[in-house]
């Protein structure tokens, strides 16, 4: 059976603005909006919330009320710049958890944690890094504080022009892992790799892979000129699975495509801040708002007509 996880990355509204906590967190409360559909279709979202979330009373009393009915997961989600300690290096780089020093991951890892175990009552075992930047040494810190499930390594993905890792040769499918090597399946690792959903129109995945893997390594003409033509002429479709980056039709597309290529794991997943007008890029004002319910809705439904599966990220490891 075919199973379905929703994550969401549930943080502050301050997109692109790499400031310490506090920070205004208005867009929480537009997150009813989206679990009114959840609850509609028995969808249990898994909610990866970060720290000025944790530490806002309002924000946290909201997300306590849908986990304390039972409708939902919440997990970690680490912004390395709005979680203390603070200080040291401010550039880009700086951002993704991965290029800090182990020490410093450690630290910012246990004051999240502590903070969420103490607000909420519960202990997470599911986590994200923010910015996608997971490396060895997130993988050992959570490993360390318990947590059994990660969602950060996205596949077909490089972060390197913006410094950080390359995931774009990273498996597909749900794997465990050492944190001595994070893109490597090993078969006795504590550590459970639930990658968001990303993958090709195409049948032809491998070929498509070594396609794109090149024409990523053009220059940048050269490469948005090579995606452009590939994507136009239907060669080459490289979607992901979520409402802020593809349409509802192309959604349900590359779902069914994968799902007739033997996938049996989908992770469908966006930014609390896409839920409030004006926070994120991809929803600017109210007609933007109603298209990005309205993809939600045409998943979940197509989810559920298919006899799909709704789980918590946290159920993952019941089979891998």
């Amino acid at each position: 059976m075919v199973k379905v996880a929703i994550t969401i990355d549930t943080e502050e509204d301050l997109w692109s603005e790499y400031v310490p906590a506090p920070c205004p967190v208005e867009n929480i409360d537009s997150i009813p909006l989206a679990q009114d559909i959840f609850d509609r279709y028995d969808a249990i979202p898994t909610y990866l919330v970060d720290y000025p979330v944790v530490i806002d009373a309002h924000a946290s009393r909201l997300l306590q009320g849908i986990l304390e009915k039972g409708r939902c997961e919440l997990g970690t989600h680490c912004h390395p710049w709005n979680t203390p300690p603070y200080g040291g290096d401010a550039s880009e780089r700086a951002t993704m958890l991965c290029n800090l020093e182990d020490g410093v991951v450690r630290s910012k890892m246990e004051n999240l944690h502590k903070a969420f175990v103490a607000r909420f009552g519960v202990t997470p075992v599911s986590f994200r890094a923010g910015r996608w930047g997971f490396g060895p040494a997130v993988a050992r810190s959570i490993q360390d504080l318990g947590y059994r499930v990660d969602s950060s390594v996205i596949p077909l993905v490089d972060w390197s022009v913006y410094g950080g890792p390359d995931f774009f040769d990273a498996p597909r499918h749900p794997y465990r892992l050492s944190p001595v090597s994070i893109l490597v399946p090993t078969e006795d690792g504590d550590l459970l790799e639930a990658p968001p959903t990303t993958g090709f129109f195409q049948s032809n995945a491998e070929f498509c892979r070594k396609v794109f893997r090149y024409i990523m390594k053009s220059d940048l003409a050269t490469r948005l000129k090579g995606i452009g033509l590939l994507e136009r002429s239907r060669i080459i479709n490289l979607r992901w699975l979520s409402p802020e980056f593809s349409s509802g039709e192309d959604m349900l597309l590359l779902a069914e495509r994968l799902v007739r290529q033997g996938t049996l794991f989908l992770n469908m997943y966006f930014h609390s801040t896409s839920l409030l007008p004006g926070k994120s890029p991809f929803v600017r004002d109210e007609k933007d708002l109603q298209r990005f319910l309205l993809k939600i809705r045409m998943f979940l439904q197509h989810a559920r007509d298919a006899g799909w599966k709704f789980i918590a990220l946290q159920d993952t490891r019941k089979d891998y």
